[in-house]
């Protein structure tokens, strides 16, 4: 399944982002103003082109359109610093993106889903709340909570060196408000090794979807953002359909951190007995995961087949 994209590019805070606008061929979902359209972007550290494809593809052929995206600093994005996290570069970068969809040739404009995952999984619920011209969110594996986050990553980690990390992000951000380069630690690393994703299998996984933009190296400094995310006031304030996935043996996103979400948002929510990267291409939870999200959306926007499953429904754990 190929869906034809064209590269794309729009500005946020005055600095060029790069997308890719996936065209659909199919009218199924196309209301009397035009197609749907999804707005994507990666987790803290991914690039487009590292399996947000098979995503978008799916989605295209169930009758939306798609325009996936990389934050400033990342990928083929302008901006500086490089590799460097900023929640609120990337909640701007996000706001700019949903003006960009609204833009493209055969979209309606007023039929704008927001599709997050991981990290972005917490912005999609922000950015969500915000505004008033979104229609539906798909949060995969969201990281809801900073704190529970780091809370898990420690359980994981050696207290001496995670404190090492610690000061040399702390370095890394003044480094970086006085306009100098950040210093850069592995994004993703084997057991034992420095590395913001450590854990047995981080690796493979993330170089099992990273694509030929993708760099394994992230702004030491990572932590220091990841603190600074929380949902639950956006969660309550969300008043549009909002599908939740949840990897019930998440590793990095504690699941009970993310159902305490869903429940202030009056989520719709999905179930995968797996752990965070399963439900990724390659993987194992992959299409049932991407089937939900067609079938939240056949939902949303008035379409229901006979064989379309019940996205309100909660797959059994």
């Amino acid at each position: 399944m190929t869906a034809t994209h064209d590269e794309v590019s729009f500005t946020s805070m005055e600095t060029r982002c790069a997308g890719r606008h996936f065209r659909s061929g199919s009218d199924r979902l196309s209301g009397p103003y035009g197609r749907p359209v999804v707005v994507m972007a990666h987790g803290f550290g991914g690039t487009m082109d590292s399996g947000l494809g098979p995503f978008a593809e799916r989605i295209c052929a169930a009758g939306a359109d798609v325009l996936t995206f990389d934050y400033r600093g990342f990928g083929v994005s302008d901006g500086q610093p490089r590799q460097s996290v900023s929640v609120n570069r990337q909640l701007q970068d996000f706001h700019a993106a949903v003006v960009a969809a609204q833009r493209l040739p055969g979209v309606d404009p007023g039929q704008v889903v927001l599709w997050g995952s991981s990290f972005s999984g917490s912005h999609v619920i922000r950015v969500a709340a915000a505004r008033a011209d979104v229609a539906a969110v798909i949060a995969m594996t969201p990281l809801t909570s900073g704190l529970a986050a780091s809370r898990a990553a420690l359980a994981h980690r050696d207290i001496g060196a995670a404190l090492r990390w610690t000061l040399v992000g702390l370095k890394s951000r003044l480094a970086v408000a006085r306009g100098r380069a950040p210093s850069l630690m592995p994004l993703a690393a084997r057991p034992g090794q420095p590395g913001a994703l450590a854990l047995d299998g981080a690796y493979e996984s993330y170089l099992s979807i990273a694509g030929p933009t993708w760099r394994n190296e992230v702004d030491a400094a990572i932590g220091l953002e990841l603190v600074k995310v929380r949902t639950a006031q956006s969660a309550k304030q969300i008043r549009v359909p909002l599908l939740v996935q949840i990897a019930d043996f998440d590793r990095f996103v504690p699941a009970q951190s993310v159902v305490r979400t869903a429940v202030q948002a009056g989520a719709q929510v999905h179930h995968y007995p797996c752990d965070h990267f399963d439900v990724w291409p390659g993987h194992y939870w992959h299409d049932r995961a991407a089937a939900d999200q067609v079938a939240f959306l056949d939902r949303v926007f008035g379409l229901r087949t006979a064989s379309s499953p019940d996205p309100l429904r909660s797959t059994p754990r």
